[in-house]
């Protein structure tokens, strides 16, 4: 099969496509066919060193897939059958290489992929889309009538975040760059706020819930109402600011995506009412994949970048 790996630590450049040997399912686990696969900003940082997740290379990228089961491990027969079409996160964060023809992995980490969408559109939700689904609802629990702070609300999980909160009942307030408001508009937003011209800090009060991808913990502690919570996937373990959020009377949630198979179960559930729909920038081959890192580093796509495998 041909998969992409790299041996040295650098830019979209060091990215190889080669040739290695199909997996074996092990028991419990499941070999899929991959059809797609989504990128993800920490796929850029684990490739460049900025954070080395995975250590030292030599090793692959890529979380995010979609695509058919091709073999069955003793065991998952229970839940899966050859030709099912599934998608998840598997392994995260340790190694998995889902930019590659087939993947071998639990099968506890998949679900059965929405009917409604492709497998390009779903490789795009379940790293995103989960991150999203444990913040809000596990995490801060939000419910109808929160009011919802989003940063980067175009982004990645941004754009899943305003979706998911509305189908929750929240009212959402998003920032992004002007460029990008009738786009976040239209997934429901309810207001939105040009973070470039205008201060936020002085435009709000008594926030719910802030879901913070930017690193603006401290900046937004003062919006939030007493009680309130911060959601961040950013600032997880910054101490120093979970003491000043504990001190103020603000609650501070670290967010580390794990796999969830009930996560990608609801995730569904939302699209398949209509609810949820992951936006897809580009798409590009997988001999293509250091294009699509070139893009991933500019940190200005709306939505999702996915491999078609």
């Amino acid at each position: 099969m041909r998969t992409v790996i790299q041996n040295t630590f650098g830019g979209p450049e060091v990215l190889e496509i080669v040739e290695a040997a199909r997996p074996v399912p092990q028991a419990g686990e499941l070999l899929v066919r991959v059809h797609a696969s989504g990128l993800n900003p920490v796929d850029a940082a684990t490739r460049s060193g900025v954070f080395p997740l995975l250590g030292e290379p030599p090793f692959g990228l890529g979380w995010d897939i979609s695509g058919v089961v091709e073999e069955v491990g003793a065991g998952a027969d229970i839940t899966f059958a050859v030709g099912d079409e599934v998608y998840g996160m598997p392994l995260f964060p340790a190694a998995l290489t889902g930019y590659a023809e087939y993947v071998a992995a639990p099968a506890a980490h998949f679900a059965r992929k929405p009917a409604s969408l492709d497998h390009v559109h779903a490789a795009a939700l379940p790293l995103s889309g989960l991150t999203a689904w444990q913040g809000l609802v596990e995490a801060a629990q939000v419910k109808a009538g929160d009011r919802l702070l989003v940063h980067r609300a175009a982004g990645g999980v941004g754009h899943l975040v305003v979706q998911i909160a509305k189908a929750r009942g929240a009212e959402v307030i998003a920032l992004a760059s002007a460029a990008k408001h009738e786009f976040v508009r239209g997934l429901g937003a309810d207001e939105v706020i040009d973070y470039q011209a205008v201060d936020f800090t002085e435009k709000l009060r008594d926030i719910d819930v802030v879901f913070d991808s930017a690193a603006q913990g401290e900046r937004s502690l003062s919006v939030l109402r007493p009680g309130g919570v911060l959601v961040t996937i950013v600032e997880n373990y910054d101490q120093e600011l979970i003491a000043k959020f504990e001190a103020a009377g603000r609650r501070f949630a670290g967010v580390s995506v794990q796999p969830d198979a009930a996560g990608l179960e609801a995730i569904a559930e939302l699209v398949q009412a209509g609810r949820l729909r992951p936006h897809v920038a580009e798409v590009f081959p997988l001999a293509e994949v250091s294009k699509a890192h070139e893009l991933l580093d500019l940190s200005s796509v709306k939505g999702k970048i996915v491999l078609s495998v």
